[in-house]
């Protein structure tokens, strides 16, 4: 992983073989960043995504292998319980053109990744919403 600031934004190089979430988990930890919008694309070969199932308040994972674009990251980083807490989501691609996406869990970068972390001057903590089943802005 590469990284450098300008301004409030943080631009991001994620290697081969480095899990997105730790990887961007790890910067926003050594660097203070504690609220901040996120975009990107890449490449991976294992991502887990999932789909929150609104009925059963439970999430419902797929692990892809293989080749895959990402096509879209996106989300957002605050914190709960005084740690940090990435909100992201994934789109993908497969070497047919079909499109995947969801709620991202894991993926592993298989050529690169280049996020952009915008950086916004504030914290916003997150709490249990036991009515929705999810972990909300603004607890």
């Amino acid at each position: 992983m590469k990284f450098k600031k300008f301004g409030n934004k943080w631009v991001v190089r994620i290697d081969k073989g480095e899990e997105v979430i730790q990887t961007i988990k790890k910067i926003c930890e050594d660097n203070k960043i504690k609220l901040s919008s996120l975009s990107g694309i890449g490449a991976a070969n294992r991502v887990t995504v999932g789909l929150f199932n609104t009925k059963s308040k439970q999430y419902q994972s797929r692990e892809l292998i293989g080749d895959y674009e990402i096509t879209n990251l996106s989300g957002n980083i605050s914190t709960m319980n005084g740690e940090i807490y990435l909100h992201l989501h994934i789109g993908l691609s497969d070497s047919k053109y079909n499109a995947y996406g969801g709620h991202l869990t894991s993926a592993i970068i298989s050529g690169t990744g280049e996020i952009i972390i915008e950086e916004i001057d504030g914290e916003i903590e997150r709490g249990f919403n036991k009515e929705v089943g999810l972990n909300l802005l603004f607890k």
